[in-house]
């Protein structure tokens, strides 16, 4: 199975990321436009939150807040769990699994981000090794 930093490595789109102060309507803008669920809050190169689609379904819409005047940092979640490139991919899961959360940061040992990944990117990649693994073991027993 990859490791976390070659599963980082592999995806094709950069990091989407939008600032604590930006209005929701950016940030929602933002995730249209890269096919996302989640971005990263940054305060400069800092991570100090996490914006998702659960974040505006449950702090936007039900609260009756205007998603063209309302700030991000109003309601990010601003207490992120996040792993290490070297995580291995299995305790990310259980992690996400545990908290009940689809995204997950990655940061570097600096406290600098090396990306985000999904479940869905975890699930893919646990199925393709699973896939591969079949394929030898399947190969091996009908040599």
């Amino acid at each position: 199975m990859k490791t976390l930093k070659q599963l980082l490595a592999e995806k094709q789109y950069p990091l989407a990321v939008v600032a604590p102060d930006d209005t929701v309507f950016h940030a929602l803008d933002l995730m249209a436009r890269h096919n996302v669920g989640a971005l990263l809050v940054l305060d400069g190169e800092r991570l100090v939150g996490i914006f998702s689609e659960r974040d505006y379904a449950r702090k936007v819409i039900l609260q009756g807040k205007s998603s063209k005047e309302t700030p991000v940092r109003a309601i990010m979640s601003d207490r992120v769990a996040y792993v290490s490139p070297d995580t291995p991919l299995e305790q990310c899961m259980a992690l996400m699994t545990e908290k009940h959360f689809r995204h997950l940061p990655v940061l570097e040992d600096d406290g600098s981000v090396a990306g985000i990944v999904s479940i869905g990117d975890l699930v893919k990649e646990t199925i393709s090794a699973q896939q591969f693994l079949i394929a030898e073991l399947e190969r091996y027993i009908s040599s």
